[in-house]
């Protein structure tokens, strides 16, 4: 059995020595390719919350077993490096390599692949980075937030053959994947209404005040943060709390939305909606974030050109929690409800029903699906997901099969939640543009920066 050492040396042997994928690859990462051991070697760019909370964790589950080690960790602002040492040294007795920011990690040529876990705008550029330095990732969701990100990340990523995992965990989850076979059966029927809530009473959801105060310009990279955005003047809060500020999130369409969108692309094979209608405002916290603590989006779902589909409802909010994370899929027969993990005839085409229009009743037998609970608490710490996602990956990248979330996969739930996100801000009906990959509000390109 090749080891993933010998498979890269093979590949670049068999792809002219120095191509892989169609990117050059430099010497440093030549080297370390052929004459380096077989641990996998990897780095963290951005020492975030999620990251050290989760992913780590769910990393270290299975490091030991597949042959993977955390080497370094790139991160601008000095506090985190700070913390990632004394984490590493503290939780696992491991000394791991600090860089100030992406290019001195890449530049050290001592990552076979990285988890991205940095600001929700900053993923798709950091991803190129990673790909274009030779590195397989993990990049967690959402994929991007603008389209120009997006098909730029796309078009590398894919012309490469690194190993991407996005961090859309539900593909790696039993009873998702159990929901997944049972409707490409056709044992469900044709999906004719999808309703999707993400609810939390939560006024400090995303808020760092402690941490903000004590965030000084001088300890970290400005500059470097704001990436591809337009420029601001410093502010700690934005820095930190980043999820509140358009255009650095989208809020809710890019944090929660994402994931639950994801299994309507997955499970029906549709790539996108054909048209977005959405609404929003900041109704309770008034703390001077720009981004909604409310939201419902109406999304047409079906092939384009043709009056088949279905209707997916979203609605998420912050200030009051009833009804929680729900996922339900509907058809003429009954119900898939992914909260409660079960098929049943809720909703189907009873007897009674069926005999005034001389038609049979439908009604699916009930049965119930692998049991998984999502935590929203908080942080998903521990989220029994995430850790088989993170396997998923690292079993692809010695394998070098496609994982469970590949990047089309954050490709398209990133058209999604950016078609909501701009039907809430101007007030218009979303469309797609299928030709030019662009997303069209009020008959013409959307222009995510405008006002900000």
């Amino acid at each position: 059995m090749q080891t993933r050492r010998e498979f890269i040396k093979t590949s670049l042997i068999g792809t002219g020595g120095l191509m892989l994928g169609g990117l050059a690859l430099d010497s440093k990462i030549y080297a370390r390719a052929k004459n380096a051991n077989d641990i996998v070697k990897v780095g963290i760019v951005g020492f975030s919350d999620r990251c050290r909370g989760s992913l780590i964790p769910s990393f270290m589950n299975h490091a030991k077993e597949l042959g993977f080690e955390i080497v370094a960790v790139s991160d601008i602002w000095k506090r985190r490096r700070e913390e990632a040492a004394q984490f590493f040294k503290s939780k696992y007795g491991m000394d791991v390599k600090l860089f100030r920011n992406n290019e001195e990690l890449y530049a050290a040529g001592i990552c076979d692949a990285v988890i991205i876990s940095t600001a929700d705008f900053q993923h798709a550029t950091h991803l190129v980075e990673a790909v274009e330095a030779g590195c397989d990732a993990y990049c967690e969701k959402p994929f991007a937030e603008t389209m120009e990100d997006a098909r730029r990340a796309l078009k590398i990523a894919k012309a490469s053959n690194r190993i991407i995992q996005i961090g859309s965990q539900r593909r790696s989850a039993p009873n998702y994947q159990a929901a997944y076979e049972y409707i490409r059966s056709g044992k469900f029927g044709p999906i004719t209404m999808v309703e999707m809530t993400w609810n939390v009473n939560q006024p400090g959801r995303w808020r760092r005040p402690a941490l903000v105060a004590e965030c000084r310009e001088e300890d970290t990279d400005w500059k470097r943060f704001l990436c591809n955005r337009p420029y601001e003047p410093w502010d700690p809060r934005k820095y930190l709390e980043y999820r509140l500020f358009w255009p650095y999130s989208s809020g809710i369409p890019g944090q929660w939305m994402s994931h639950q969108i994801d299994t309507v692309h997955w499970f029906t094979g549709l790539n996108h909606p054909r048209s977005v209608a959405a609404n929003g405002g900041i109704y309770l916290w008034r703390d001077g974030r720009r981004n909604f603590d409310t939201m419902t989006a109406v999304m047409d779902y079906g092939p384009e050109g043709s009056d088949e589909g279905f209707q997916v409802l979203y609605t998420s909010r912050f200030t009051n929690s009833a009804g929680g994370v729900k996922e339900l899929y509907f058809s003429n027969g009954g119900t898939l409800n992914l909260d409660t993990n079960e098929v049943t005839s809720a909703g189907g085409l009873s007897a009674n029903d069926a005999a005034d229009m001389g038609m049979e009743a439908n009604l699916l037998e009930t049965f119930k699906l692998p049991s998984v609970k999502v935590d929203t608490a908080a942080n998903m710490g521990g989220d029994p997901m995430t850790s088989l996602h993170m396997r998923n990956w690292m079993e692809c990248v010695l394998s070098r099969k496609e994982t469970n979330a590949p990047v089309q996969a954050g490709y398209n739930h990133s058209i999604a939640t950016m078609m909501a996100n701009a039907a809430a801000r101007t007030g218009e009906k979303v469309t797609f543009d299928e030709a030019k990959q662009e997303i069209i509000a009020g008959g013409k390109p959307f222009r995510p920066f405008k006002g900000l």
